[in-house]
């Protein structure tokens, strides 16, 4: 199984495709196919049928995964994308922001 440096939660912005430069929160990690799915960004529409949470049917609007390597995490001291360091303290490993070096965690 894959680490991945984002979690869920974590604001990101955005680096590829066609909701570049948005910055948006993560709602779902999925480690083994290296995705995640952003809240209001990769939006698609699939056509649903009658169930009896929804007796109309029709069409959604439903958040598709996006590659991990398409966005990058949003420092919340600096506010900037970073890349992920990752130091260990007490045992235990902190993620650190690469460009001022805080703590993300």
């Amino acid at each position: 199984m894959t680490k991945l440096s984002i979690r869920t939660g974590d604001k990101v912005h955005v680096l590829a495709g066609k909701d570049k430069g948005k910055e948006a929160k993560v709602l779902a990690v999925y480690p083994t196919r290296e995705r995640v799915v952003l809240e209001r960004v990769n939006l698609i529409k699939k056509a649903t049928r009658p169930t009896q949470k929804n007796p109309k049917g029709g069409i959604l609007e439903i958040e598709a995964p996006i590659h991990v390597s398409n966005v990058a995490i949003v420092c919340p001291k600096c506010s900037q994308p970073t890349r992920i360091g990752r130091k260990r303290e007490e045992g235990t490993l902190v993620r650190v922001c690469k460009k001022c070096g805080n703590d993300i965690d």
